[in-house]
C-alpha cells in the first residue's frame, strides 16, 4: 500500500475532467435551540476502535454486548454512517467537524510537508471540547487522544487534550499499546505508570465514570470517552476469555453467514445487497491448519469487545445515580472498519523460546514509552508470531484479516480502504428526553463531521469564526437532529473520503470509489452497498457528476499536493 502523498490528479484521472482545486467548505442548517428555551442536554461521545460494522449485537453480532443493545433498543441506530477508514484521522474529523485533510491529519502523526498532511492538530480547527467549554460546559476526555505526534515527556503539549479544550484528561496521547502497560498513559498533563492490576478498558470507565460523578454545578458537561477495544494487541484476562472458549470453532465462513442473515432480519442490511465473497486471501475455514489458534484471536476479540460493553454499561449507570441519564445525549460509533493488519501475528515466535532472554523487569513508575513493551513489568519478554496464544500481558497479537472480513460482514475491504468495509460504522443515538422513537433505524446518511455540527445544535452553541487569534474554517457537517424525528438531512455537495490514495465521493445513492492505485468504480448504495456491480462504465455521466460535485464544492481547505 502506498503512503506517498496523494496527487490531485490521480483524483480526477480516468473520468474525463481537467485538474481544478479541491475544496471542501459547508454551511451548516441546523436547528439550534436556544439557550434559555429548553434544558441543554449533556452529551456523551463513544468511540471504539478497530471494530467492524457488525460487531456488536445490535448490529448484527455474536458478542454479548447488552448495554449498547439496550441503549440502541432506547434510541436509535443509524444504518448509514461513515468514519474515515483509519484512527487518527478520524478523530481529528471527529473532534473538529471538518475534514481530516482541513484539520491537519489527513494521514497519520507524521509530517508530510503539506497543509492537509501535517500530522498534528491544525489550529485553523476548533474542537467539540473547544466550541462547548464557550457556551458553559464543563469538558472531560478518558481514552486515546491520537492527534499529535507530541507523546514522550519534554515535547510539547500544545495538541494534548488539556490545552485542545478539556477540563480533564486521562488516557494515552499516543495510538495504540498494551492494554497491561500502554505508553504514553496521562493524567491531565503528565505522564504516568498503570498500577496494579490495571487493564486499559476498565481505567478509561472508571475515570470516565468519575468525572461524571465530580462534574459540579447546573451547567451540563460534555464527556469523549475512547476506548483502545478492539485494537491490537489482542489483550483480556484469562478469566473473562473463558465465556467465549469454543464459540468460534465453525471458524470464520459460518461466522460471515450467521451475521449475515442477523442483519437481514434486524433490517439493517437489505436481503437484495450479497454477502460479498471471502476475501481471497482468506483461506476456506476447513482448509486452515491453525484453526485453535486463530480460534483463540477471536475469542480475546470478543472479550474485548464485551469488556468495552460493560464499560458502556457502568458509565450509563453512574448517569442514572445522578439522574442524567435522560437529558444525556449519548453517541456510540467506531473510527474505522475492521482492522486485516496482522501486527505481531507474522513469522517465527520472538523472542526465540529456545534462547534464554534475560530481562530486567519494569520498576513501578517507570513510564512506558514503547507501543510495543519489551518486557511486561514482571520481567517476561513480549512474544510475538505465528501461533503465538493472545491475552496475556506477554503477548502482542493481532486477529487479523480472516476475522476482520467476518467483522465487516457483509461488506467489502477494512481499515485504511474506502469501500463500505473501511468506512461504515454503527451509530447509537440515546436521548431519551428528545428522542422519543424506540428501537428505529434511520438511513439518513451521515459522517463524523455531523457530530459537531450536532454538538453545537443541541447545545444552542456558537462556532466561531476566530480562536486565539486565528481563522477557523467552517464546520463542515449538517445536524443529526432532523433525522432524530426522521426527517431528511439535506447534504447537496455529497460527502468525501480519500486516505492513502484510496478515494470516494457519495452524493445521494451514488458512489465513485477507487482502491489506490486501482480504477473508478461507481456503485448504486440504494440498489447494491455491498459494492458488487461496478456501473462505471455504464454509467460514466454519474461519474462526472459526482467529480464536478467535488470540483465545485463550496470552499475550504485543499486536500492534495499542488493546491493552495
Amino acid at each position: 500500500m502506498s503512503k506517498r502523498v496523494f496527487d490531485r490528479r490521480d483524483f480526477l484521472r480516468s473520468v474525463g475532467c481537467g485538474v481544478a482545486a479541491i475544496a471542501f467548505g459547508g454551511c451548516t442548517e441546523t436547528l439550534a435551540v436556544k439557550r434559555g428555551k429548553v434544558k441543554r442536554p449533556n452529551i456523551i461521545l463513544i468511540m471504539s476502535d478497530d471494530m467492524g460494522f457488525s460487531d456488536i449485537g445490535c448490529y448484527g453480532s455474536e458478542i454479548d454486548t447488552p448495554n449498547l443493545n439496550k441503549l440502541a433498543a432506547n434510541g436509535l441506530r443509524f444504518t448509514q454512517f461513515y468514519n474515515t477508514a483509519r484512527c487518527c484521522p478520524t478523530r481529528a474529523s471527529l473532534m473538529s467537524g471538518l475534514y481530516q485533510h482541513q484539520a491537519g491529519v489527513g494521514h497519520m502523526m507524521g509530517d508530510r510537508g503539506y497543509e492537509g498532511y501535517r500530522g498534528d492538530l491544525s489550529n485553523r480547527c476548533v474542537t467539540i471540547a473547544e466550541v462547548l467549554k464557550t457556551a458553559g460546559y464543563g469538558t472531560y476526555m478518558a481514552g486515546k487522544w491520537h492527534l499529535t505526534p507530541n507523546t514522550r515527556p519534554g515535547t510539547s503539549q500544545h495538541n494534548w487534550p488539556r490545552q485542545r479544550g478539556f477540563d480533564r484528561f486521562f488516557g494515552t496521547i499516543h495510538g495504540a499499546g498494551s492494554f497491561f502497560d500502554p505508553n504514553s498513559l496521562t493524567l491531565d498533563n503528565k505522564l504516568i505508570a498503570p498500577w496494579k492490576d490495571f487493564y486499559y478498558t476498565d481505567a478509561i470507565t472508571d475515570y470516565a465514570s468519575r468525572f461524571i460523578k465530580e462534574h459540579k454545578g447546573d451547567n451540563p458537561f460534555f464527556m469523549y470517552v475512547a476506548y483502545t477495544a478492539a485494537h491490537w494487541p489482542m489483550h483480556a484476562r484469562e478469566k473473562d476469555i473463558a465465556k467465549y472458549k469454543g464459540r468460534y470453532k465453525g471458524g470464520w465462513d459460518a461466522l460471515r453467514k450467521e451475521r449475515y442473515e442477523r442483519l437481514k432480519k434486524m433490517g439493517l442490511v437489505d436481503s437484495k445487497w450479497p454477502l460479498t465473497p471471502r476475501d481471497p486471501g482468506v483461506p476456506a475455514w476447513e482448509d486452515e491448519k491453525m484453526k485453535e489458534w486463530n480460534e483463540r484471536r477471536m475469542e480475546v476479540y470478543a472479550t474485548m469487545v464485551d469488556s468495552m460493553d460493560q464499560g458502556v454499561g457502568r458509565i450509563v449507570k453512574t448517569l442514572e445515580e445522578k439522574g442524567e441519564l435522560d437529558n444525556t445525549l449519548i453517541f456510540f460509533l467506531q473510527d474505522n472498519g475492521g482492522c486485516a493488519e496482522e501486527y505481531g501475528s507474522r513469522g517465527a515466535v520472538k523472542p526465540d523460546p529456545s534462547k534464554p532472554v534475560e530481562l530486567k523487569p519494569m520498576g513501578p513508575d517507570e513510564l512506558q514509552l514503547n507501543m510495543q513493551p519489551k518486557v511486561t513489568r514482571d520481567g517476561r519478554p513480549v512474544r510475538t508470531g505465528v501461533g503465538v496464544m493472545p491475552g496475556p500481558a506477554d503477548t502482542y497479537i493481532a486477529y487479523g484479516r480472516a476475522w476482520a472480513n467476518a467483522s465487516n460482514t457483509p461488506f467489502r475491504l477494512y481499515k485504511h480502504w474506502v469501500h463500505e468495509g473501511g468506512i461504515s460504522t454503527p451509530l447509537i443515538v440515546h436521548w431519551p428526553a428528545r428522542v422519543r422513537a424506540k428501537a428505529e433505524l434511520r438511513s439518513q446518511p451521515g459522517h463524523l463531521i455531523d457530530i459537531m455540527a450536532t454538538s453545537v445544535d443541541v447545545a444552542g452553541a456558537d462556532y466561531p469564526t476566530e480562536y486565539k487569534g486565528n481563522k477557523i474554517i467552517p464546520m463542515q457537517g449538517r445536524s443529526l437532529a432532523p433525522a432524530f424525528d426522521n426527517k431528511p438531512i439535506r447534504r447537496d455537495e455529497g460527502l468525501f473520503w480519500e486516505h492513502e490514495g484510496n478515494r470516494a465521493v457519495r452524493k445521494g445513492d451514488w458512489k465513485l470509489v477507487s482502491r489506490y492505485p486501482g480504477k473508478w468504480e461507481l456503485y448504486n448504495m440504494k440498489a447494491d452497498r455491498t459494492e458488487m456491480n461496478d456501473l462505471f462504465e455504464k454509467r460514466p455521466e454519474i461519474a462526472k457528476e459526482l467529480v464536478r460535485c467535488i470540483m465545485t464544492g463550496p470552499g475550504g481547505v485543499s486536500w492534495f499536493r499542488g493546491t493552495n
